[in-house]
């Protein structure tokens, strides 16, 4: 087993922003079709319903990438600060064996027939 006492604080950031971000995209579809459904089945008809949920869906992914970005560099941070006193996660890495070569290269000893 080996401990992970540590997380780069930037690192976990970008990779969180990214991961939100993604997430942002595959919710925006459903936000704006909820939006476009709520503009038309409402009781009074608001000219700016759809303008509004075409924008939220469109800046949906950035606003998650941003909150995703900040709180991943939250949550390294507090993981180091905890893992000082307590020690950090124990994780299993694995690394498989190099494959073996079969044959070497340069000249074969047994070629000279």
């Amino acid at each position: 087993m080996q401990v992970l006492r540590s997380v780069g604080v930037l690192s976990f950031a970008k990779m969180s922003g990214a991961v939100y971000g993604a997430l942002g995209l595959v919710f925006a579809p459903f936000v704006l079709l909820a939006g476009m459904i709520g503009s038309i089945a409402g009781p009074r008809q608001n000219p700016l319903g759809p303008v509004f949920s075409i924008f939220f869906a469109i800046m949906m992914p950035v606003l998650y990438a941003g909150i995703g970005f900040v709180m991943g560099a939250v949550g390294a941070f507090a993981y180091n600060l905890v893992a000082k006193w307590v020690g950090g996660v124990e994780v299993e890495l694995f690394s498989p064996a190099p494959p073996v070569l079969v044959g070497t290269a340069g000249p074969n000893p047994g070629a000279n027939i």
